[in-house]
């Protein structure tokens, strides 16, 4: 082999690298996103949950204390359901503003690039 075809080889090479280099960080973007929306999943989920317990909890201690009829039970688990619903819909529109606002650089800088 001469010195020549070496480096013609070298600067192949060279490329393949770069190339795949390039094809295994965006397939790594893809797996983040779609841990990130798993994650979200579970975090509303929890809100829920937890909504629920709270209010669980809340009424039967209060019935426990009054010797009521399990009215306090009823009425603070639909609280806490209330409360979940609206803890999860506000992480919703956070989650909804931060990925519009994501958009938004992005137009912005295609658009300056264009």
């Amino acid at each position: 082999m001469t010195e020549d075809d070496q480096k013609q080889r070298l600067t192949q090479l060279e490329a393949r690298i770069a190339a795949a280099k390039k094809a295994g960080s965006k397939a790594e973007k893809r797996a983040d996103a779609s841990h990130a929306q798993g994650e979200l999943a579970w975090r509303m989920v929890i809100e829920m949950v937890s909504g629920l317990g709270i209010g669980f909890g809340i009424g039967y201690g209060l019935d426990s204390l009054f010797g009521t009829i399990p009215i306090f039970l009823v009425l603070f688990t639909l609280l806490g359901l209330a409360a979940g619903v609206n803890v999860m819909l506000r992480s919703a529109r956070e989650i909804q503003a931060k990925t519009e606002a994501e958009a938004a650089k992005a137009k912005a800088e295609r658009d300056e690039r264009d």
